[in-house]
């Protein structure tokens, strides 16, 4: 059974409601990034950055997988699938995925703030001040913020290294480290990028399907019908 690794941003959770960053309308546009995504920014207002991830938190629980999730799921009767997702959502494992690694951490967990290794499941949406970890510091969001290292990306790299088929689905590849992942993947390996812009890629043998996730993904299957 062939390696499939799937890379998923932002674009992947689209089709559920998930509000982007980036996107006409997107969060960008209502909040400095500096302001909410920081660690200065937890320093300097913790309420603020509190309530912006509780409000993402609460409209998650109100999303459900598209069917460019499920589409995913899917391919795990052909293929050994690994999905490195950018999104701090949790859609692509309530689609049934398996095996999933969140590059940016999770949303409905939070962590210690003296000790990023203590990481707790958030019962229900809202995280409260109060809430302290065992060594008794106030629990923040499990995300990385700007600025912060990606200490998934040590795990991720070797996974993308012996894949044999690699799919990037729904990110810009503007951010970094993510974004290096694609240069990983083994010489001559086939790449797939879905996406309606068309970000560019700078490895051989790479294949674009300009669609959003879940058209997109639908015309992968038929594609890796060949490579299977």
């Amino acid at each position: 059974m062939k390696n499939l690794v799937i890379l998923s941003g932002a674009g992947m959770s689209q089709e559920s409601g998930i509000r982007t960053f980036r996107d006409m309308g997107g969060l960008w546009e209502e909040y400095d990034i500096s302001e909410v995504a920081t660690p200065e920014a937890w320093a300097r207002n913790p309420e603020l950055v509190m309530r912006f991830y509780n409000d993402r938190r609460k409209q998650l629980y109100e999303c459900v997988p598209n069917s460019g999730h499920f589409g995913l799921v899917g391919l795990e009767k052909d293929f050994d699938v690994r999905i490195i997702t950018q999104n701090v959502d949790d859609l692509h494992e309530r689609a049934g995925s398996t095996k999933v690694l969140h590059l940016h951490g999770e949303l409905k967990k939070a962590r210690s703030s003296v000790d990023e290794t203590l990481v707790y499941d958030i019962d229900g949406w809202e995280l409260k001040f109060g809430q302290k970890c065992a060594k008794g510091s106030q629990l923040r969001p499990h995300i990385v913020w700007f600025g912060e290292a990606v200490p998934a990306i040590e795990e991720a790299i070797p996974v993308v290294e012996k894949s044999d088929i690699l799919v990037v689905i729904g990110t810009s590849l503007n951010v970094y480290p993510a974004a290096g992942l694609v240069n990983y993947a083994k010489r001559g390996a086939p790449v797939f990028v879905i996406d309606p812009e068309r970000p560019q890629v700078f490895v051989r043998n790479v294949t674009y399907i300009q669609e959003k996730a879940g058209k997109g993904v639908e015309i992968l299957k038929e594609k890796l019908k060949l490579l299977v």
